[in-house]
């Protein structure tokens, strides 16, 4: 794989040449505009790392006007941009005109050899078609319910992505599993054996961000009693989930754009420097190229996070995978009440893929766990999935859950984690699969309800 380097500066040439060169790549290096063209058309150039300002034309034009100019000769060869701190919105409109990636100078070897990595990798993936059985015996989708053709285009996507380092976005309305896709990455890469640590960035407040994520040292602040370790440090060598990245406010925004540039931060009350060495999968709900456009979300940010985007299907989407989801719960829903004979009509099911449902497989599973708690039948029946459902007149295609005593949802999941973890005699993992759910998503629900429990060994 031939790797072009295009710089004026020969301290940079060289310094690149011979990174790259000691990793096992091939790579040549061009002075000027004429140099590089010329290499372009001779050899065959997998990758191009261009400086913007690779001139002593310090404005970037020229490096922009080249960056077309490789981009209309090649449409598909990966480009890095080297640019400094000072120029990131320059970065970020070469990132509009074509590049793939925009690396930060003086840069981080590691950073760089891995944003190169990644480029290569997903250069190299070659995009085929899998029914759900052939990626079940290829990756490790054992959590992800559903045969629908988008969907099976999705976990192709996910298996190809997984094994490289890319930054995912995750869209998707509320409900529809972006944790669940942000962990399946998590399990099919080369991270699997390392952390995977979820962060609710719309539960953190501005005055607590930096704590929460880079950790703080007692007595950094008044309540600061003792030394605190950071999302950040928690999730090194592994993956962080960032979930509901759209509810991040502006000045929050800017410090997480810091350490994903850098890969480096300070903890909160000290001057010393850390690096990390993080898998960063983001998730939100909201329009994001519509916040940046109202000035509420940043556009660098945005282009940092997004190397990978996948758009998870509403579930009124793909109504085909309705039966497969109403199903799984019940299996689940048998073994935790011990109701073997338990099952659900076709008629009903019928009914269900008729369901907007708005809050998607969330509702869709609570609709199912609720019914099964309240009817003590053995085959449940549109009616009675009717009498936990009832569409508001007042808001058409919206669907409201009316009070069945004082049973709230949070009681429901509760009461189910417990018959869960006393069915399976404490053992977490069990619990966790009869449930639908991760053995990380378990422990946070077991934290969310201070339910206490003693792990059996497995």
């Amino acid at each position: 794989m031939m790797i072009l380097i295009i710089d004026d500066d020969i301290a940079v040439r060289t310094s690149l040449l011979l990174l790259l060169r000691n990793e096992g790549f091939t790579a040549c290096a061009a002075a000027n505009e004429q140099e590089a063209l010329q290499l372009l058309k001779q050899e065959p150039v997998s990758l191009v790392m261009l400086d913007l300002n690779f001139s002593i034309e310090t404005s970037g034009e020229e490096g922009m006007a080249l960056l077309q100019q490789v981009r209309q000769m090649n449409a598909v060869v990966p480009i890095i941009l080297i640019t400094g701190w000072g120029t990131i919105e320059l970065a970020v409109q070469g990132m509009k005109l074509g590049a793939n990636d925009f690396i930060n100078k003086p840069w981080n070897n590691d950073h760089l050899l891995q944003s190169v990595n990644t480029l290569l990798n997903l250069r190299d993936k070659k995009k085929e078609q899998h029914n759900r059985k052939q990626l079940d015996s290829l990756y490790n989708f054992q959590h992800i319910i559903g045969e629908d053709q988008r969907m099976l285009e999705l976990l192709e996507t996910i298996g190809r992505v997984a094994e490289t380092d890319a930054s995912v976005l995750v869209l998707g309305e509320s409900g529809t599993g972006k944790e669940l896709i942000a962990e399946a990455i998590h399990h099919n890469s080369k991270r699997v054996n390392k952390p995977f640590i979820k962060v609710n960035l719309g539960g953190i407040s501005t005055s607590l961000f930096e704590s929460e994520m880079f950790g703080h040292v007692r007595g950094a602040f008044t309540d600061a009693r003792a030394d605190r370790i950071g999302r950040f440090e928690l999730a090194n060598k592994g993956t962080i989930f960032l979930d509901e990245i759209g509810d991040l406010d502006a000045g929050s925004q800017v410090k997480l754009l810091r350490v994903l540039q850098d890969r480096t931060y300070e903890v909160l009350g000290s001057s010393r420097t850390k690096t990390v060495d993080v898998r960063v999968i983001s998730a939100t709900s909201k329009n994001l190229n519509g916040m940046v456009e109202k000035e509420t979300f940043r556009e660098d940010l945005l282009y940092r996070i997004n190397l990978i985007t996948i758009h998870l299907p509403a579930l009124r989407e793909r109504p085909k995978d309705i039966p497969l989801l109403v199903n799984f719960f019940i299996g689940n829903l048998k073994e935790i009440y011990n109701r073997p004979s338990l099952a659900v009509s076709p008629s009903a099911i019928k009914w269900m893929q008729q369901l907007p449902l708005p809050g998607n497989i969330r509702q869709l599973k609570n609709l199912v766990e609720r019914t099964v708690l309240v009817s003590r039948k053995d085959l449940l029946d549109t009616s009675d999935f009717q009498s936990q459902l009832e569409l508001s007149p007042a808001k058409k295609g919206t669907m409201q859950l009316p009070e069945i005593g004082a049973l709230t949802l949070d009681e429901i999941e509760m009461l189910m984690i417990k018959k869960a973890l006393d069915f399976h005699r404490n053992k977490i993992s069990k619990a966790a699969a009869s449930l639908g759910l991760t053995r990380s998503s378990l422990y946070r629900r077991l934290e969310k309800y201070n339910i206490p429990y003693d792990e059996t060994p497995e």
